[in-house]
């Protein structure tokens, strides 16, 4: 579990995110610190690949709202659902695909007053599309995707029912190569350690696993790819204990589009 924080991008959803209305609307839902500035605590939930994005915003979050603080908790978005299932307390649920969200919909659900005015799906902030990452070096002379399918290729992947998994079998039936990896990892940034470690000669990972990894992986691009690209929503939680706050937070990462392209997702 990580702690830091972010400054809200320009919003265009919810609460305005600027200090004083935000003083009202958490004054609103009982929290205010003193000397008026906006008081609260926040658990964000969110897949391991917006590790860098999501720590950004925080930082800035917390800047902007004095006196909050922001924990984030990356990890596989099914491991997530599965803590949330289970109750784990949070606020805030990011996940890289859409199918994962529809997990927590059916099961402890989205704040019902945040639903029925964004989606009962959650709101879809970014996109995020598979890489090959290798070696700086290269060792394997990986070139195309087929070259995974190799003999004595070594490739890491994610466990097909995380979604860099799911994206990984999408794009294997897209291309027709069947990928027969020597590891599956629970997160994206599991496979892309064993790349930047050289424990393997190749891994499937987001484009902007490869961007954070620059200089320590490189990133080739596959036909198929566009076949599997994820979409990420992200919601309030049915068990939030600050909704307004909650949704302050969500108004941030919707409208920071600059860092979300900075960091190479896409927008929707």
């Amino acid at each position: 579990m990580r702690e830091t924080g972010s400054r809200p991008a320009l919003r265009t959803r919810g609460p305005v995110a600027v200090l004083a209305v935000a003083v009202l609307a958490l004054t609103a839902c009982g929290g205010t610190g003193s000397g008026g500035e906006a008081d609260g605590e926040l658990t964000v939930l969110a897949a391991a690949s917006l590790t860098d994005v999501f720590t950004d915003i925080a930082a800035d979050f917390e800047e902007r709202h004095p006196g909050t603080r922001v924990t984030l908790n990356f990890a596989g978005s099914g491991e997530l659902a599965q803590q949330i299932a289970s109750g784990a307390p949070a606020d805030v649920f990011a996940a890289a695909d859409t199918a994962t969200m529809e997990q927590v919909v059916e099961g402890e659900g989205l704040d019902a007053d945040w639903a029925a005015e964004h989606g009962t799906h959650g709101l879809v902030f970014a996109t995020n599309t598979l890489r090959i990452a290798v070696p700086p070096d290269n060792p394997a002379g990986i070139e195309t995707f087929a070259d995974l399918a190799a003999d004595g290729v070594q490739v890491a992947v994610c466990a097909e029912q995380v979604p860099c998994g799911a994206a990984t079998r999408t794009a294997m039936d897209a291309s027709g190569v069947e990928v027969t990896p020597v590891t599956l990892e629970e997160d994206v940034r599991a496979v892309l350690t064993k790349v930047e470690l050289g424990e393997v000669d190749a891994g499937l990972v987001y484009a902007t696993d490869v961007d954070a990894a620059r200089g320590r992986v490189e990133g080739l691009e596959f036909p198929g790819a566009e076949e599997a690209v994820n979409e990420y929503p992200i919601g309030v939680l049915a068990g939030s204990d600050d909704t307004g706050l909650a949704a302050t937070w969500v108004d941030a990462v919707v409208d920071g589009t600059d860092v979300l392209s900075d960091a190479g997702f896409g927008t929707p």
